[in-house]
């Protein structure tokens, strides 16, 4: 089951998709949607993706990297290795300086005017004043890039490659809205040497830890998934058209039985508009399926690795204010009474039990329960930072941390937190909460919106392949199985 969600910030985002949202988008595009939170009509310009990942060789089999190789990508570096690594003038990303030196004609200058125009104007095209902030513009604008049917893979709903003015669409103008980071950059003590010979202590730059560590991960991560759809050039397996035109060439789905066809609708039957995954009457052969589930591994620890980026970049912004407001006075209030005493009464509190208990069916029920959850615990950590005397959670956790059980209010925040966790472990294509939503809508610092809206829209795209994937695999098993 494919996952949707959407947030908006501005009044020209379309309709909302999922619980604790307030964004907008259109029906065809929704299925491809899985976490996106805003949207605005921004683009921009490009150039060829160079280096690791870029150029994709598919004369042979594909061969996914292990989860390892994967998990590699998100790994913090420590201060100091980072340090002497940005002893280069750039990051280790490529530089985009020279995409407008490549691409100087006149339409695509007059591209560039019109797309930063916007982006300038915060999406607000009176020129009044009254636009979004320019963190949210630009978050809006790689939603929407992701997003909408008229852009790249908002009509995508098919295992196969992206047609080439899409791929070049969503290079040239990501290459240009992360562009941006290059410009990013924090201040350190250095020295510098006089040509007299003197040393002299000034402040020099270098590009701000988390973009450096993170945004290279995403752009590989990218990479690697455009890679898994350019593989399906060739595969075993057709789709047969359920309202969704497909990119490339329409194909048969005569050999086909009837009654095949039903079975392989029965898993996406809430979602009638996505076309039907088709595949021979013996169903593909041994290779292909050992191929889809290698594609189906790659792809599953590429959505583990955006997830990882992703929570880490949320967690980083802070809680806005209009969120603080509206918090319940209590904690109880908040869960209920029976989750309350499952969280206060255990000596040793199991997470995964109480969601067994609860028994939630849906990913509504899911969403509702994570928005109370929430809520409940910036609730004692408020009422745990008050009693100590500490505004900081984390200097709060760390005042009590040999001690916690002592304080109630601590445990509980800690056991909401783990419960939290769990929640969203449990439900992977999960929409965001109605915190996550507020600190996208509040959010000023531009790097973390960039890395947020980027590493969620991957994250979108990896659980969407994946569920393309289990539908192709679902529709060879029902056809051996006759």
């Amino acid at each position: 089951m494919e996952s949707s969600s959407s947030v908006s910030v501005s009044d020209e985002s379309s309709e909302a998709n999922g619980g604790g949202c307030c964004s907008s988008s259109t029906t065809p595009s929704m299925d491809a949607v899985n976490l996106s939170r805003t949207f605005s009509d921004v683009s921009s310009f490009s150039e060829e993706h160079g280096g690791s990942g870029s150029s994709v060789d598919h004369s042979g089999p594909f061969e996914p990297p292990s989860a390892a190789a994967v998990s590699r990508l998100i790994g913090r570096r420590s201060p100091a290795a980072a340090a002497s690594a940005l002893s280069l003038s750039r990051l280790s990303m490529k530089p985009r300086a020279d995409v407008l030196d490549r691409r100087s004609t006149d339409d695509e200058l007059e591209l560039v005017k019109e797309r930063f125009s916007k982006l300038l104007l915060g999406e607000d095209m009176s020129g009044g004043g009254k636009g979004v902030c320019t963190a949210v513009a630009i978050s809006n604008a790689i939603t929407n890039l992701y997003a909408n049917a008229a852009t790249v893979f908002g009509s995508c709903h098919k295992l196969e490659p992206l047609p080439a003015g899409k791929k070049t669409m969503w290079r040239r103008e990501m290459d240009c809205l992360l562009s941006v980071c290059d410009y990013i950059v924090e201040f350190y003590p250095s020295s510098q040497t006089l040509p007299d010979g003197t040393k002299v202590e000034v402040m020099a730059t270098r590009p701000r830890s988390d973009i450096y560590i993170n945004l290279p991960a995403l752009e590989k991560l990218d990479a690697m998934l455009i890679e898994i759809l350019e593989s399906f050039q060739k595969a075993e397996f057709w789709y047969a058209d359920a309202g969704t035109r497909s990119f490339g060439s329409a194909t048969s789905s005569s050999t086909m039985s009837s009654s095949s066809f039903r079975r392989s609708t029965h898993r996406n039957e809430d979602r009638w508009w996505l076309p039907v995954p088709c595949v021979p009457d013996g169903g593909i052969s041994g290779k292909a399926r050992k191929e889809l589930q290698q594609k189906r591994d790659c792809a599953t620890q590429i959505h583990k690795a955006a997830v990882a980026i992703n929570t880490g970049v949320l967690g980083d912004m802070e809680v806005p204010d209009s969120f603080m407001a509206i918090l319940p006075k209590s904690g109880k209030a908040s869960v209920g009474d029976g989750v309350y005493r499952a969280m206060l009464g255990a000596e040793k509190f199991s997470p995964e039990y109480l969601l067994d208990c609860l028994d939630m069916s849906s990913e509504h029920e899911a969403l509702a329960m994570a928005d109370r959850v929430e809520a409940a615990m910036y609730v004692w950590r408020r009422k745990a930072g008050a009693s100590h005397g500490r505004s900081r959670w984390g200097a709060v956790k760390e005042l009590v941390a040999d001690d916690e059980e002592q304080d109630k209010n601590v445990m509980l925040a800690g056991r909401a937190e783990s419960l939290l966790l769990c929640l969203k472990h449990r439900f992977p294509g999960l929409s965001q909460t109605t915190l996550d939503t507020s600190k996208i809508q509040f959010n000023k610092d531009i790097g973390q919106a960039i890395l947020e809206s980027y590493s969620r829209v991957l994250e979108s795209l990896a659980f969407n392949i994946v569920s393309w994937i289990d539908d192709v695999l679902f529709a060879d098993k029902t056809v051996r199985k006759q």
